[in-house]
């Protein structure tokens, strides 16, 4: 699966860049508690896509040694955005919960955006 490494690359790239711009408005405005859910949301979705794409490698790999396959790890997903919400209802004052929110959301936010570009570039 050499094309879902690539993507996995590429969107982990992205994701990092925009980590960094939300790290740079933490620090520079007055809007942490929405900077620091996006960061949280966008490490957590980070997590989730690693996640995601090694379990996919593994599903891969068992069918094409026939094996039998138990699941692509959607409860361990789940249990991280359970997570997150805990945390921003455990600390109001320091995250915001719909930025959290939208956090999460970033990884397929960047997987559909990277299509349109990548797909863009090839028909060229």
């Amino acid at each position: 699966m050499p094309e879902l490494q690539e993507i996995f690359t590429r969107s982990k790239k992205w994701m990092f860049y925009l980590l960094a711009i939300y790290v740079l408005g933490w620090g520079f405005t007055s809007y942490q508690s929405v900077f620091l859910g996006l960061i949280l949301g966008t490490g957590l979705s980070l997590f989730n896509l690693w996640l995601m794409v090694r379990k996919a490698n593994q599903f891969g790999d068992k069918v094409l040694k026939g094996q039998k396959i138990r699941s692509l790890g959607t409860f361990s997903r789940m249990a991280t955005g359970a997570f997150a919400v805990i945390i921003a209802l455990r600390y109001p004052d320091y995250l915001n919960i719909i930025s959290i929110v939208l956090g999460l959301m970033t990884s397929y936010i960047v997987i559909m955006i990277d299509f349109f570009i990548h797909t863009l570039r090839i028909n060229k």
